[in-house]
């Protein structure tokens, strides 16, 4: 009974103190033990590994952010909205509501991570002119109450904002870099912008580690159908296996700044663990267009796209952007950043992927 009343007890101290703790016996005595050194959190002590708050953890980037902290031992926690029940292999999720302040606040003081990745948002643009107002308040609401509870919980807390190539709307100027005019032309460029100026300003003010990514367009075979990458290499994939005999597309000539989503997540953890906040452009600095795009995809599988492909005015986009470039001249320089895998890998590595997933 004295032994379990013992247990009670550091069962207690480890949520009091957030310490790792176990009972032992050193010399016939019994011990509590510390397991492994602690770290400064205000008020208390806290374990020394590492633990990452991430927004959008079951999306394309979340999952592979999540990946790569977990296989460098950083414990990872997750926000869902309430009720949503997600699952992210190896991710702890907590419940909280991005649209309302005090909610966000109370997850953070909660979780008390020594960094936080917000990449929540409604990514496919086209549908933030559906939905303006909430495309909008939820990026600003949420960032904001991000950065206000990192100001009165602990300023020690590194921050990561996602933001857009969106915010420069139709620029004037190639390639893009920090220093491009921010002019966006959508609701959700618009929420990135504004999200954007929100984490520079509390970076300033209170000297926080703020930083926000200006991510070009990112791919992966975890990409949504309604994007046109994942649209043209699963419709390859299925063309070549018979499953279905034409694909609609809008612009042919669009072009984009393509990179593999996997190699963004690696930049948005080196501008948390860098010295200096900041914004950073992370792109490929080439463009492709739709063109090239149905070229490797369909080639890959043997087939000539012309075939197949059928140019369809409703899938037109109006005022958008014809071409957009990134320069990641900044993120390779200060943060050492490149990216592993070119736009040809990218493609053949999504198409493979719908193969796959075809032949189930």
């Amino acid at each position: 009974p004295a032994a379990d009343d013992v247990a009670a007890g550091v069962a207690r101290a480890e949520d009091v103190l957030g310490l790792g703790l176990r009972l032992g016996v050193h010399r016939g005595h019994l011990r509590i033990i510390v397991d492994g050194p602690t770290v400064r959190r205000p008020g208390i002590l806290r374990r020394m590994a590492a633990r990452a708050l991430i927004t959008g953890v079951g999306g394309q980037d979340g999952s592979y952010l999540a990946e790569h902290l977990l296989a460098r031992g950083v414990e990872v926690v997750g926000i869902e909205r309430p009720g949503a029940a997600s699952a992210v292999d190896g991710v702890t999720m907590v419940e909280a509501d991005l649209s309302d302040a005090s909610s966000v606040i109370g997850a953070v003081e909660a979780v008390r991570p020594d960094r936080i990745f917000h990449l929540a948002a409604a990514s496919f643009v086209p549908d933030s002119w559906l939905h303006p107002t909430p495309t909008v308040s939820m990026a600003t609401v949420s960032t904001s109450a991000f950065l206000d509870a990192i100001v009165n919980v602990d300023r020690s807390i590194r921050f990561f904002q996602a933001a857009s190539a969106e915010v420069f709307g139709r620029p004037t100027e190639t390639p893009q870099t920090e220093n491009t005019p921010i002019a966006p032309i959508t609701p959700y460029g618009a929420g990135k912008a504004l999200a954007l100026f929100l984490t520079r300003m509390y970076r300033e003010r209170f000297d926080l580690h703020a930083s926000t990514g200006i991510l070009f367009n990112h791919e992966s075979p975890r990409r949504p159908e309604q994007f046109v990458t994942r649209k043209v290499t699963r419709a390859a994939a299925a063309i070549s296996l018979g499953l279905e005999s034409e694909l609609r597309l809008g612009n042919l000539d669009a072009a984009r700044d393509w990179s593999f989503a996997g190699d963004t997540v690696r930049g948005m953890v080196l501008m948390v663990e860098s010295d200096k906040p900041g914004e950073y452009v992370l792109a490929s600095g080439e463009t492709h267009s739709i063109r090239q795009l149905l070229d490797l995809a369909f080639g890959h599988v043997g087939l000539d796209w012309g075939d197949y492909v059928v140019v369809d005015e409703q899938f037109n986009r109006p005022h958008e952007a014809v071409s957009i470039c990134g320069d990641p001249t900044k993120a390779e320089r200060e943060l050492g950043w490149h990216r592993e895998v070119d736009f040809a890998g990218l493609v053949a590595m999504m198409v493979d992927a719908d193969l796959a997933s075809l032949q189930l």
